[in-house]
């Protein structure tokens, strides 16, 4: 067959042939696997099968090398096709074919039913529908800002192009200028409720068009007008092309073409039979089924995290005498790593809220590596997740309800694809002030927890978030930064210079003693913790003895900061968050893991509240000095 790299414009005979029989064989190989399974999608998987076998074949790849830095990234948005795309892979040589047909699908196989990254081959781990363009947006931002220079296609179903996500992706790909950027839109007409134009109508054709992309339409089954449309649009060097490549659900299977209910669901042992007939192959049922009893023989392909090491310049030291805010702190810690860095690839991806989230200082320093995402939350935060993995370090900033809220599947996402993403989010809590409800971010830490590799940074005042974000560039793995809104004072020590100022370095997981005492302690989460220091000053001059402990990283308490807290008659937990998901939530959980019993007060939010000054609605909440000082006394008294 020809060479990898779609060098030439058109397939040669030879070439064709071979592809051609080879996609014969392989939906024996889909049916078999689907069928052993007894689930699965093999309609779709035989209707994109060509377009895999075309991408897979001719892409520059080296399957020795599935991580190989220059490679060509193919990504599959309609990850439920993985019989297909399996087929392909292993086809092209990235791992035993019979392999994948007798483990698909069975626990401990690293054959899922979706696309995962840790199949050798997949760059993206996809499924949710929808997000597989955005996925290759950011591949193709990453080979820009990298200077690697390699191509990106994106395989994708017709059923998700009407997801709003799409269209974000297609229109920042074109402002962006992402030439290198090809889609083939597997456009077989059927999806799992019945015809494409019954289920919700979409012009595929010109929604790309309308977006600036040029479109080719192609015969989804003929190899050789499929490789013709990939080299035509390759050497359309003007703007991303996407390929409409019209299909045959169950292609090549008579009593499967055009039937929706083979979307989903294998086949029985009669259909397989006369199915595997109609291909002109042998059954290979029982001899998978034997197969399947032993061990998988392809390893998972996990990935390795980038610790960035980077210069990262001098933290910057807040003093009282002008009060900023940690949103402010972020944004000049971020300018002064772009300043720093300058050899180092570094994306920030913004969603219209440049000066807000304070992100406008970068874009002043680093222009090209300043991604204005407009108001498309969804798209930005799965690009960032792939520029993440992509030796590009990369940071998405937003207000906490739309980058963790409104994105929370694209957080998850970028979690189990292992990614790296620097998330900041500001406006957290009752502190967005004036917005109300529909814009308090009250779970910043809760949503978070739920997942199972982020990270989560909650700074008490401008010197701890400068320190944070310097830290936060080292460390692997997704993690957040969550900040308020306001201007707040910069914590004190007994001595009365900044807390968190000088030298002292950011250390994730471990707590400070902002002050000391033994008549009860104050655990205080984020913007509240100055708050809760100035409270306990009061009540020194009260003859009381607090201890305000400052938590940064609720999700991994410190434990030598907790041994010692719960020695204390009581706890009070203090946080601009949900009073039931947040810092109390870990305390809590902390305490049941040791069987210890402790006298633990929450003092969160308990509701969603109206508009107002931050100050006030914290106040009403009970979260400025005034209300936390009441409870500390009401439970020394009852102590």
């Amino acid at each position: 067959m020809l060479e990898r790299g779609f060098h030439v414009p058109e397939l040669d005979a030879a070439s064709a042939e071979e592809i051609a029989e080879r996609a014969r064989r392989l939906r024996g190989a889909i049916l078999t696997m689907t069928t052993l399974a007894a689930s699965g999608h093999p309609g779709g998987s035989m209707s994109s099968l060509e377009a895999y076998l075309v991408l897979y074949h001719f892409a520059a790849l080296d399957p020795a090398r599935p991580r190989w830095e220059d490679r060509d990234r193919i990504v599959v948005s309609h990850g439920h096709t993985s019989p297909g795309v399996y087929c392909a892979l292993a086809d092209a040589g990235f791992f035993s074919l019979d392999d994948a047909v007798a483990h698909f699908r069975q626990a401990g196989s690293v054959f899922e039913g979706h696309v995962e990254r840790s199949v050798p081959g997949v760059e993206w781990g996809t499924g949710n529908l929808g997000q597989g363009l955005s996925a290759g947006v950011g591949f193709a931002l990453a080979s820009r800002m990298t200077g690697r220079g390699y191509r990106t296609f994106v395989a994708m179903s017709d059923g998700e192009q009407h997801k709003g996500q799409v269209a974000e992706a297609r229109r920042l790909a074109v402002k962006e200028g992402l030439v290198d950027l090809t889609v083939v839109v597997d456009c077989n007409g059927i999806q799992i409720s019945g015809e494409t134009a019954d289920v919700m109508p979409v012009d595929i054709a010109r929604g790309y068009a309308a977006d600036g992309w040029g479109v080719i339409e192609a015969d989804g089954h003929d190899v050789t007008a499929l490789y013709a449309a990939v080299s035509a649009a390759l050497a359309d060097t003007e703007r991303p092309v996407a390929i409409i490549a019209r299909t045959v659900i169950g292609k090549g299977v008579s009593f499967m073409e055009g039937k929706a209910e083979f979307h989903g669901r294998g086949l029985t042992g009669e259909e397989y039979l006369r199915a595997m007939a109609e291909l002109g192959l042998e059954p290979a049922l029982e001899a998978a089924r034997e197969r399947r009893g032993g061990v998988t023989l392809t390893p998972a392909l996990h990935t390795v995290p980038n610790r960035w090491v980077v210069p990262t310049g001098e933290p910057r030291t807040y003093t009282r005498e002008k009060h900023t805010d940690n949103r402010s702190a972020w944004g000049m810690a971020l300018a002064d790593i772009a300043e720093n860095a300058s050899d180092v690839p570094i994306a920030v991806l913004d969603c219209d809220l440049a000066a807000s989230v304070k992100t406008d200082g970068f874009a002043g320093v680093r222009p090209d590596g300043f991604i204005q995402c407009g108001v498309g939350e969804h798209n930005a935060a799965t690009a960032a997740g792939a520029l993440s993995v992509s030796d590009v370090l990369t940071f998405f900033s937003d207000f906490g309800v739309f980058g963790i809220d409104e994105v929370y599947n694209q957080q998850r996402l970028n979690d189990i694809n292992e990614a790296q993403v620097k998330l900041a989010v500001t406006h957290c809590g009752l502190d967005v002030g004036e917005d109300g409800k529909t814009h308090q971010c009250l779970d910043y830490v809760g949503a978070l927890r739920t997942m199972f590799g982020w990270k989560v940074i909650v700074p008490a005042d401008p010197n701890q978030t400068d320190r944070a974000v310097r830290a936060m560039v080292g460390m692997p793995g997704c993690v957040a930064i969550a900040m308020g809104r306001s201007k707040i004072p910069v914590i004190l020590d007994t001595d009365g210079a900044p807390l968190f100022g000088g030298d002292r370095a950011f250390e994730y997981g471990r707590a400070a003693w902002a002050r000391e005492g033994s008549d009860g302690v104050v655990l205080a989460m984020g913007t509240v913790a100055g708050a809760a220091v100035d409270a306990a000053d009061v009540l020194a001059e009260e003859d009381l003895s607090i201890g305000v402990g400052i938590v940064s990283a609720p999700l991994d308490l410190d434990d030598e900061l907790m041994e010692r807290a719960m020695q204390a008659p009581w706890v009070l937990v203090a946080e601009d968050h949900g009073a039931r998901t947040g810092l109390w939530a870990s305390v809590a959980e902390w305490l049941t893991a040791r069987g210890i019993a402790a006298r633990v007060v929450s003092r969160g939010v308990d509701g969603y509240q109206s508009s107002g000054a931050a100050q006030d609605l914290l106040a009403r909440a009970g979260l400025d000095v005034r209300g936390l000082a009441d409870a500390m006394r009401e439970l020394a008294a009852e102590a």
